[in-house]
This record gives C-alpha cells, structure tokens and sequence, in this order.
C-alpha cells in the first residue's frame, strides 16, 4: 500500500507541474551520440536541431553544432547570438526552413573576416532555394501603413514597420547565406536576407548571399544601413528595395551567374499594396558594382520603378544590354519625375559592354545629362579588397 501511495503522489507531481507552468518552452531536439547512439552505431552528424518560437535568449556554442531543421522565430524580447567562426546548418527543405527576428528582438552576429558565420544548406550538394533564409523584422517607417500600424511578413506571416526609424535589431557582421530562397508559392519566396522595416540603429556590415533562388537581398521598407554588400549568383534580382527603403548601402558587389534577373530592382512603395504613407523609396546607394554576363545576353543592370527614388554615387556597370531601366507614370508612379526634381539621380559611372546606357519607359521626358553625370568617373566598389577571403564565388 505504501508504496501505491509514493506513485500516486508521484503521478500526481508530475501532471500539476506540467499543468502548471504556463511559460512556452524552447525546445532543443538534442540529436548528440550521448542521448540518441542506438546500439552502438556512429550518427550521420553530432548536431542539436533547432526550431520553434523561443521566447528566451538562445546563445549558441561554438563547441557544438547545430541544425535548423523548421521556422526558428526569436520572440519580442529576446537576443540570438551566434558565435564568430560557425557554420549553421539549414535543413534541406525548402521554405518553411528559416530564421526570423521578430519585431523587438535581435541577432547578435559577429564573424571576421578570418572566421566568418556561415548560414547554409546541409545537403551534400547543396542549390539555390534548399531553405529560407534570414529574416529580420523591426519598427521602422515602411509607406505600404500609416502611423504606428504595421504590415505582415510573406513568410512567416510576422508583423513589421511601425515609427521607429532607430529601431534596433542587433548586428550582423562577416555573415554569408548561402542556397537560401525556398519558395512558399509563387507570391511568397524567402531570400538571402530580407530586411523588413529594420532600422537605423541596427548594424549590418560585410554580408553575403550566395547562391540564392530569389532575391539575395531585400528591403521592405526602414531606414537600415548596409555596408560591404556581397551578392554572388542571385536568381532573382540581387538587391531589391521596395515599400519606402530609405536606409544607405555604400560598397556593393553584384555577380550573374546563368540564371538571374536585375541587379537591382528598386520599386518606390509595394504595388500589390498601395503608397498610404505619401512617400517613397529613397536610399543612397554609393560604391557599387554590378557585373553581368555580356550585353549580348540582355537583361538591365537596375529597373528604376514604381516612383523609386534614389542617389547613386560612383558606380561600374559591365556586361548589360541595359544599363538603367526606368519605369513609371506622371501620377501613382512618378519615377521619371524624381529624375526632373533631383531626387532620383546618378553620379561618376563607368559602362562597359553596356548597349544602352538609359532606358526611359515613364512618361516623363528627360534627358540622359539630366539623370547622369559624371559619365566615364566611375570605379564602383574595391571588392578584391574588402571581399577578400570570407566571401565566395
């Protein structure tokens, strides 16, 4: 009888302490030989897998390996922190395998140059769109809402924007994603890195996206500035800015390789949405240079559109049969007004093998004086220097 009695009290500690705690937990799969070596035999990998919503700190441990193996979502409030020198793995399943920074939380990714922090696929041989990607989500301005309402994430389905336009969502130094962009649908499609209403007061500084099937990286909308911007085999568009991105993006190294689309595409406010705010895109772009496949490929170096503004400064464009591409009205999408005002304007470029330098598709006339000058001034950006020994290609 007794001992009837210490199991039952003992069932019954068990089921009210887990009845009890209402604090989500972060769950680790630990997948290491110590808990999961069944009858003896040597593991594929030592790694702890990682996914869910954390809703404490998660500080990884450069003495352990680790595995995404889901959505793994930081939670407003808490800091992910991933160590220089590591290389984190992303399950091989399209894209519904991503990191997200919520609003109110940060990454803290510091790398160098001699060890930087690689974010890749775990298939023996990897491509374009094996998982996500990272994403982060602040409280910057996007024009797609008004005021302190936000918009929603096209993965994740995750909230962003706000008024914030210092919005800090931590760090990201000597960071690469490599064979990111799985595809949700044909609407939804993860990047390299998508950078949603993040803002001023978040660092980003020498990143790379490589390999990616959609956009290596994106801004919708905020005020974030990156510097030292590597992307290399984007099959989308390579840089892409759209819903209000006012942020500045100086050194930029964009590589084709077979399939791709723009170097950059750059729209003023989110056409599937509208312009609620008034305003539009508006970033300085300074030290870039964009590298195609020839211009007897065609394609256009950067699609100027939807009412994009923007100051280009010291830019080499090589191997387009376009090198500017502009698109717009007089009205909703005054992307060749921005040319008349000032607002939208290029100086110091180099074309080579660039058929056409200045496509004008909007329904303003202006001349190609009127948007460049400088013409031939142009040395773009020192990547052989800055690129050198954490980037790849």
């Amino acid at each position: 009888m007794k001992n009837y009695l210490i199991l039952g009290l003992a069932i019954i500690t068990v089921l009210f302490s887990c009845t009890t705690d209402d604090t989500s937990d972060i769950v680790i799969n630990d997948n290491s030989t110590v808990n999961n070596n069944s009858g003896g035999e040597t593991p594929s990998d030592d790694c702890i897998f990682l996914s869910g919503t954390y809703v404490e700190d998660l500080t990884l441990d450069a003495n352990n390996c680790y595995k995404v193996n889901g959505s793994l979502i930081m939670a407003a409030g808490t800091t992910l922190t991933i160590p220089s020198g590591m290389t984190l793995e992303a399950l091989a399943a399209g894209a519904n395998v991503y990191i997200a920074i919520s609003q109110g939380a940060q990454i803290i990714a510091n790398g160098t140059a001699d060890s930087p922090i690689v974010m890749t696929s775990d298939a023996s041989s990897p491509s374009a769109g094996d998982w996500g990607g990272l994403i982060l989500l602040g409280k910057a301005p996007i024009n797609s809402v008004t005021g302190t309402s936000t918009s929603t994430s096209e993965i994740a389905s995750l909230p962003f924007g706000g008024t914030d336009a210092t919005d800090n969502s931590g760090s990201l130094r000597y960071v690469r994603v490599e064979y990111s962009g799985g595809a949700a649908d044909g609407q939804s499609e993860n990047n390299g890195f998508s950078f949603y209403g993040v803002g001023s007061g978040t660092s980003v500084e020498y990143i790379q996206a490589f390999e990616g099937k959609d956009d290596g990286i994106e801004f919708f909308g905020g005020t974030v500035n990156a510097s030292y911007v590597s992307v290399v085999n984007a099959q989308d568009d390579s840089i892409d800015w759209t819903e209000g991105y006012t942020g500045t993006i100086t050194n930029a190294y964009v590589k084709h390789g077979v399939d791709h689309d723009k170097g950059i595409e750059a729209d003023g406010f989110n056409t599937d949405f509208s312009n609620a705010a008034g305003y539009f895109s508006k970033p300085t772009v300074t030290n870039l240079t964009i590298i195609g496949l020839g211009s007897a490929t065609g394609n256009e170096a950067i699609r100027l559109r939807a009412g994009t503004q923007g100051i280009f400064n010291n830019v080499l464009i090589q191997g387009f049969e376009e090198g500017f591409d502009l698109d717009g009205d007089g009205a909703d999408s005054p992307t060749g007004i921005g040319v008349s005002s000032g607002d939208l304007s290029v100086t110091d470029i180099t074309f080579i093998d660039v058929i056409e330098k200045v496509q004008n598709d909007t329904t303003v006339t202006f001349t190609e004086a009127e948007f460049i000058s400088g013409d031939g001034n142009g040395t773009g950006t020192d990547y052989a220097s800055w690129g050198a020994s954490w980037t790849v290609e």
